[in-house]
């Protein structure tokens, strides 16, 4: 009767948790939930107060989005896979050298860590002014380029971080190891610690194309036409006449799917490179 009870007693607990985990996804991911009934909608179910929950879905608003005319969202997906893809390739072959500059010859090591890494809490709408003055003189705006740089100069302290804090983690001996073998501190870095850095370098690439993705300050400021990343181009349906709700709910739609599908394959390594310092030493 006892081993019952309890067999009985762990369901229960086992279901509650499940219910309670149920509960507490679909309340914390309400928005995107009603984003994406809402991109399936009608303008009549869009209007109606209040908003109904079971509805006959129509791809109207997909249809508007993709093949409408009145704006290039394919376009502006585009551009924000080039966008965020190349800040986060630059920002990393830009840090990851300097992390292992910092750590094992201690370059800058007391004053450009803390520098670059303070710089990630200053509100980047101080920076807007300057940088567009600059990108205006040399002719960045609207621009691929233009805003590459800006992705990388954004996801520059996170990396730099991460960067030092799993290099710190590599024995010393391999590095001596190597030098004894005659190898430069530059193939050192390539043939040793790359290869060992593969988690935090995928980490890294995952996380920053995430951060650039998810840019809207400095496309807004930056781009008006040939540069528009999706983040922008979804606010294009809020016109004077009013807001396509139902277009733009299916514009942010289309463009949360590369970055979750980016996400869901590749969270295992972000999760194991995130543990592997805390698990060291």
């Amino acid at each position: 009767m006892i081993v019952a009870r309890k067999g009985i007693g762990s369901k229960i607990a086992h279901t509650l948790r499940w219910v309670v985990f149920i509960v507490a996804g679909v309340v914390l991911n309400l928005p995107i939930i009603m984003t994406l009934m809402t991109s399936f909608k009608t303008m009549a179910d869009i209007n109606t107060s209040p908003p109904p929950l079971i509805f006959s879905p129509t791809l109207d608003n997909y249809r508007e989005v993709l093949a409408g005319g009145n704006t290039d969202l394919p376009s502006y997906i585009l551009n924000s896979i080039v966008i965020a893809g190349g800040g986060a390739l630059l920002a990393i072959a830009l840090t990851f050298p300097a992390a292992y500059a910092i750590v094992r010859h201690e370059v800058g090591k007391s004053w450009l860590l803390p520098l670059i890494t303070n710089l990630r809490a200053v509100p980047l709408i101080i920076f807007a002014i300057p940088i567009y003055l600059m990108f205006q003189l040399a002719g960045l705006l609207d621009t691929r380029t233009g805003m590459i740089l800006i992705e990388c100069v954004i996801n520059i302290p996170v990396a730099l971080v991460l960067f030092v804090g799993f290099i710190q983690d590599i024995p010393e001996e391999m590095d001596a190891a190597a030098k004894v073998d005659g190898a430069t501190s530059l193939r050192t870095l390539w043939h040793v610690i790359v290869p060992l850095s593969r988690p935090i370098l995928l980490a890294v690439l995952i996380l920053s194309f995430v951060y650039g993705w998810n840019e809207f300050l400095f496309g807004l400021i930056l781009t008006t036409k040939q540069a528009v990343p999706v983040t922008v181009g979804a606010t294009f349906f809020v016109t004077t006449y009013g807001v396509k709700w139902g277009a733009t709910a299916a514009a942010m739609t289309l463009g949360v799917v590369p970055p979750l599908i980016l996400g869901l394959f590749t969270y295992p390594y972000i999760g194991k490179a995130m543990l592997t310092g805390a698990l060291k030493g």
